[in-house]
């Protein structure tokens, strides 16, 4: 019985012993390899190039960068290529940050080499997570060159020419970046630029922005924001080129954003949409506040927006064009503040313009479809040729 007892206890102990040891195993197989191990933080010297190599060295791994501040003069390129990708973790106190003489497109250049299409392995390019970039006030933050799903977040960029800049997608322009919980803040330059998009179908959430010119430029479609606040503040040089949100693609969709204190919240040319947003002025700096900007017909659409205007300044809800399909609904703003231009009433859903606007181009599409519907029987029954 003893025996019996021994045994079972010895049993006990080695599946212990064993399970722990797996543990420690799988813990040491999956812990990411800390950089701090090869390049010390804080050296005060330009650590571009053994970090480079780090990257280069380490395909499919994830790097963790222990706090402290790492001085670059060119830019931290990571491949595209899937089965040379890495994961670039900092830690909350950590500071990647351009020197002087920094020559290159970012501070850091996500998929800036070995480009790669790749759609069919999920999350299989390069990640950034934490920290703070510094730009030094000569460059761009952080850029993402080539690839798919590339995905930011929970970092600080500051004192940035650009804050984040997205090209042109592996796949037919599409990038698919997913950036998420983002503060940049920029240089007060007419030149400063918060987000600026080409590639598309990307998705940006919880973001703020500060000190720029632009807020957020949008040159491509597909692409999706929710709760993005730029805000205008520091040097008023210039001030009437100021813009919130400059959307120029089509099928873009922006909820929750908040265009604050920007000269024009809105600038926008081509069919998107707009819910539950909202701009505002509080300075008194400036003599005009532009709501609505449109470059070309105003195809977009508008709801629930909130309008915050002073009241000693030149105010327009709509500069630009009196014709498009677009719609505003239930504008939330004092209107007895806005000037003379009152051309945005021909778009607001509740109007007569619009009521006869809309009605007028239903029946334009109708005679359209059967217009083409008689054509096509014409074309089949051989009585016309195509």
């Amino acid at each position: 019985m003893k025996r019996h007892i021994i045994k079972s206890f010895i049993s006990v102990i080695l599946c212990l012993c064993f399970g722990f040891g797996c543990c420690v195993f799988t813990f040491a197989a999956q812990a990411p390899l800390n950089v701090g191990n090869f390049v010390a933080p804080d050296s005060g010297v330009d650590v571009s190039s053994e970090l480079q190599r780090i990257i280069d060295k380490n395909p499919n791994k994830t790097l963790f960068f222990p706090d402290g501040e790492y001085l670059v003069s060119a830019p931290l390129y990571t491949p595209a290529n899937p089965s040379k990708s890495v994961d670039l973790q900092l830690s909350t106190y950590t500071i990647i940050k351009a020197t002087e003489d920094f020559s290159g497109e970012a501070v850091i250049a996500l998929g800036g080499k070995d480009p790669f299409n790749d759609i069919k392995t999920s999350g299989s390019n390069y990640s950034l997570t934490g920290g703070i970039i510094d730009c030094s006030g000569i460059t761009t933050g952080v850029a993402i060159l080539s690839g798919r799903e590339t995905k930011i977040q929970n970092t600080s960029i500051k004192n940035a020419v650009t804050g984040i800049y997205i090209g042109t997608g592996a796949n037919s322009g599409s990038s698919d970046a997913d950036i998420r919980d983002v503060d940049i803040t920029g240089t007060e330059k007419p030149d400063c630029v918060g987000v600026l998009v080409e590639g598309h179908d990307n998705t940006f959430t919880n973001m703020r922005i500060g000190g720029v010119y632009t807020g957020f430029h949008i040159k491509s479609g597909g692409n999706s924001l929710y709760n993005i606040h730029p805000l205008f503040y520091g040097n008023f040089y210039e001030f009437e080129k100021s813009v919130g949100f400059y959307v120029e693609g089509s099928n873009n969709t922006l909820n929750y954003c908040y265009s604050d204190q920007f000269c024009t919240a809105y600038r926008i040319d081509g069919k998107n949409t707009f819910d539950n947003c909202f701009c505002m002025w509080w300075t008194n700096q400036g003599e005009k506040c532009t709501v609505i900007q449109s470059d070309g017909k105003f195809d977009s659409v508008f709801t629930n927006l909130s309008v915050s205007l002073r009241h000693d300044t030149d105010n327009t809800m709509l500069k630009g064009t009196i014709s498009g399909s677009g719609t505003i609904q239930n504008l939330m703003a004092d209107e007895s503040r806005l000037n003379l231009n009152h051309s945005y009433k021909m778009f607001m859903s509740n109007s007569p313009i619009h009521f006869f606007k809309t009605l007028f181009t239903k029946f334009i599409n109708i005679f359209k479809n059967i217009y083409y519907l008689i054509g096509y029987r014409l074309i089949k029954a051989g009585i016309v040729s195509a």
